[in-house]
């Protein structure tokens, strides 16, 4: 029997995808759920600022548009990114879209706790996640790159954005420390890329993604080296994070 004819390749629809976006309450969502986590209807009502009955509204514009999925556990419904390219959206649009003004020594604070450590969807970025990475290169654990954007080089990689022009890989040396620190990377199998990695916007350098990236981050929170901030995407390390992470990896976090 012959092959069917491959379906015709289609145009993506973009204008979709912005005008699911284009609306500050659920933008305020989807940053909500950048974090990587799945979180209640109630909970992204109160991020957003709105009603329940608005929020409805709004996840369901979220959910047609494909950006947002549902997770029934029992009675109740949960929300969360349909995965790793929408969190890099949000990364680059956050690049591009001009400031919020700070009206208040809060959003000061939060500006400033957003650059000094904070989630890239699922794995750590700001100022930690690219001092991991330095780390990580420094003690032979990744190899391949070192760790910096050089735009002026740049074939594919832009600032906000997943890279695509350095090779990192995994070493022997690094398989076996990450190994002792609670992660074994040969157990990392599925659909994602071991090892990849994003141009942080507010350092221009590279911290680690992909399914090492984050199963580092689910270690780090295990442990109780970091702990969720009292704002959406921020990240605090814990006094037991200081230590742990100079000891283990020589970063400097305090």
């Amino acid at each position: 029997m012959a092959a069917s004819p491959a379906s015709p390749a289609r145009d993506a629809d973009i204008a979709r995808a912005a005008t699911a976006l284009a609306d500050a309450s659920r933008a305020r969502i989807l940053l909500a759920l950048a974090e990587g986590r799945a979180l209640p209807a109630s909970v992204l009502a109160t991020e957003a600022g709105v009603s329940a009955s608005t929020v409805s509204g709004h996840l369901a514009k979220l959910l047609g548009a494909g950006v947002v999925r549902v997770e029934r556990q029992g009675r109740h419904r949960y929300y969360r990114l349909t995965g790793p390219a929408v969190g890099e959206a949000i990364e680059a649009l956050a690049r591009i879209a001009p400031p919020l003004p700070v009206t208040s020594l809060r959003a000061s604070s939060h500006a400033n706790a957003l650059r000094r450590a904070r989630t890239c969807y699922d794995h750590v970025a700001g100022g930690l996640g690219v001092a991991l990475m330095g780390a990580l290169l420094e003690r032979g654990v990744l190899t391949g790159g070192d760790g910096r954007h050089h735009p002026e080089t740049a074939e594919r990689d832009r600032l906000s954005a997943p890279g695509n022009d350095t090779p990192y890989r995994l070493t022997d040396r690094g398989r076996a420390e990450l190994a002792a620190f609670g992660v074994n990377a040969d157990q990392l199998h599925g659909r994602r890329p071991l090892i990849r990695y994003c141009v942080d916007w507010t350092e221009q350098r590279h911290h680690l993604a992909g399914a090492l990236g984050a199963a580092i981050t689910d270690r780090l929170f295990e442990l109780d080296w970091i702990r969720r901030g009292t704002r959406r995407r921020a990240i605090d390390v814990t006094e037991k994070g200081t230590a742990g992470l100079a000891d283990t990896f020589g970063v400097a976090a305090g």
